[in-house]
């Protein structure tokens, strides 16, 4: 299907105009197809295009798929770069992986334990007293990364996509946000359930500068990114934008005009996240990524049993059994154990995943028009049961 003629319909499925300011100029690959396409004999996970058939439509603009396993690689993209130029997406462009960032910060965190630097058995008040209350006085290191610590979010201003939107520039000190969520009553006993939040990372980040004396942002270059070659990869810090090339985010949202639309929302702000969100990374990084973190080349030694180990304690919101590691989760699909870990920032999914053997590993960016949404995007469902089977 030509490119204009899936914009034509995209345009209808939402029934709203493109809006929002441009980002940053950014370069397409000449050779990025608008459906995954390889050669048969090199595509040895055929669902996976019928997976990105189809974009954009409404649920995503852009998809960038990586598998690797014992039935071979695969690697394919789908949609287009952005809705205006109906250019076809990257396969190499950048995009806001969200919470895959807390997977980089569990890993500098367990290092820092190898080393004898940190306690995982040890408070965390311990380490920041001046930070920490007496009240989670009992609060430990490895709490904060399996998210059995207790303590409460600390809240954002705006309770709608909208809201958020207009806010999108503010700056947010970590500290701060730190100091909010441990001025409120905890939510339980440390260690007795699991809640996961993003307020453990953004406590784990600032444990990470004060042991070591440095920034969060250089100990994650210097211990996993310069070290794995992950040039693709960075801390967008205080700004907006994405830098190098990348495919534009849209979300679904009230616009100015008082329809409901798409808006591009590409350039936004991520100081919200820190440590436990705001990494900005590549297909490609991800996977070799992954891939040694897997094999132990990330995190060595016996720490690395941190990451797959999942409290025996209940979920807070679900009830049901605990899912979540320091830095990853663990689910079952297609009647295998997957561990890994997904993420959203506005305009982007993102995930990692891979059997514990690393015998199949999968890398996923989706640009949904509805990243924050309390079910999985569609698109990027189908890809996780492409390549693992249903739950």
């Amino acid at each position: 299907m030509p490119v204009n003629v899936r914009i034509s319909l995209l345009a209808a499925l939402v029934a709203g105009a493109v809006a929002g300011p441009p980002a940053p100029p950014a370069a397409a690959s000449a050779s990025a197809a608008v459906a995954a396409a390889p050669a048969p004999r090199s595509a040895p996970y055929p669902a996976l295009e019928a997976a990105l058939a189809g974009l954009p439509d409404g649920d995503a603009t852009a998809a960038l798929v990586r598998v690797r396993g014992e039935e071979g690689a695969w690697q394919g993209s789908a949609g287009v770069h952005d809705l205006l130029s109906g250019r076809p997406a990257d396969p190499a462009g950048r995009f806001r992986a969200g919470s895959v960032t807390k997977v980089f910060t569990a890993a500098v965190v367990l290092q820092l334990a190898a080393e004898g630097r940190l306690d995982l058995g040890r408070s965390v008040r311990s380490y920041l007293p001046g930070l920490v209350p007496a009240a989670y006085e009992g609060v430990t290191v490895r709490q904060l990364l399996n998210h059995t610590h207790g303590i409460p979010a600390a809240g954002v201003p705006g309770g709608t996509v909208e809201e958020r939107y207009a806010d999108r520039f503010r700056i947010h000190d970590p500290r701060e946000t730190v100091r909010a969520a441990l001025a409120k009553k905890r939510e339980f006993a440390p260690g007795e359930r699991q809640h996961y939040l993003n307020i453990g990372y953004t406590l784990a980040g600032l444990l990470v500068e004060h042991v070591t004396g440095d920034t969060y942002e250089h100990q994650v270059a210097r211990r996993v990114l310069r070290p794995l070659g992950l040039r693709g990869t960075y801390f967008p810090g205080a700004d907006p934008r994405i830098t190098g090339p990348h495919n534009h985010g849209y979300q679904r949202m009230r616009l100015d005009d008082g329809t409901t639309g798409l808006r591009d929302v590409t350039v936004w702000g991520a100081t919200d996240a820190w440590a436990a969100g705001d990494i900005v990374s590549t297909t490609a990084d991800l996977e070799r990524f992954t891939t040694a973190l897997f094999r132990g080349r990330v995190v060595r030694g016996p720490v690395l049993r941190e990451m797959f180990t999942v409290p025996r304690v209940t979920d807070a919101a679900t009830g049901g059994p605990a899912a979540h590691s320091a830095g990853l989760s663990r689910t079952v699909l297609g009647g295998r154990e997957v561990w890994g870990k997904t993420g959203g920032r506005w305009g982007y999914n993102a995930a990692i995943g891979s059997t514990r053997d690393g015998s199949r590993t999968l890398v996923y960016s989706v640009n949904s028009t509805d990243a924050k949404g309390q079910d999985m995007n569609r698109v990027a469902e189908k890809i996780m049961v492409a390549v693992y089977g249903r739950p």
